[in-house]
């Protein structure tokens, strides 16, 4: 079943959104802002996202930008704001699709069904990360160790995926928790992190106690130690 997020302010539009796609098969989450959205993003692992522009506290280009330093998970934005240039923006900064409103909720199924389609086509085509016996599999967020697939959280595999995309450079700590959208410290605390990276520890490495791959480097952060190489 596939998991897609809403990120609608407009609590009747949003229902309606939710009630369709369940109807549908879809699992939901809602989020009527990008504070909730950011939150259910997080400890969530989601198929697609629906999102709004305009929301109370900011702006979907803003939450689309974040996402796409570290996933390419599809994208389709629901907005009033049919110009040209609004649509060149969203598609420029990564958007898979966007629907001007009012639209029709069928179209709206058909195109979620369109994207997701052609991210699974992308997914078969292969992008994937190779360390040592690991391999992240960006679109679909799946990781594995030898042939055995790792349950990890979405946080973990955010993290995960932040180290492999920067191996062999010290990642500060304050650097990993504005990857992780702690810029307020609203999510994820400095001792929170310290967790996060013993759990990620225990499923990845032989010898927790003993890493090869996350290394603490004293007084500046931590380090992904082995090479990694894309197919």
């Amino acid at each position: 079943m596939n998991k897609i997020l809403v990120v609608e302010d407009d609590s009747v539009l949003s229902y309606s959104i939710e009630y369709t796609l369940k109807n549908d098969g879809f699992e939901v989450i809602s989020a009527a802002n990008l504070a909730q959205a950011k939150k259910a993003y997080i400890a969530n692992m989601f198929d697609l996202i629906l999102l709004d522009i305009k929301l109370p506290d900011g702006t979907g280009y803003e939450f689309c930008t974040e996402i796409r330093k570290l996933s390419r998970i599809p994208i389709i934005f629901l907005t009033a704001c049919d110009e040209e240039t609004n649509i060149v923006t969203g598609l420029d900064m990564g958007a898979d699709d966007y629907i001007t409103k009012p639209f029709r909720i069928k179209e709206l199924i058909s195109r979620i069904g369109a994207v997701l389609r052609r991210n699974i086509t992308l997914a078969k085509a292969g992008d994937i990360l190779y360390s040592g016996e690991l391999s992240l599999h960006v679109l679909q967020g799946k990781v594995r160790k030898n042939d055995t697939e790792l349950v990890i959280t979405a946080l973990e595999y955010r993290l995960l995926l932040a180290f492999m995309k920067n191996p062999k450079q010290v990642l500060s700590r304050n650097g990993i928790l504005q990857e992780l959208w702690d810029i307020e410290g609203a999510f994820i605390d400095d001792n929170s992190l310290s967790v996060y990276i013993r759990r990620l520890r225990e499923k990845i490495e032989e010898d927790p106690g003993h890493p090869i791959y996350i290394l603490t480097n004293r007084g500046m952060g931590y380090s992904w130690n082995c090479e990694v190489r894309r197919g």
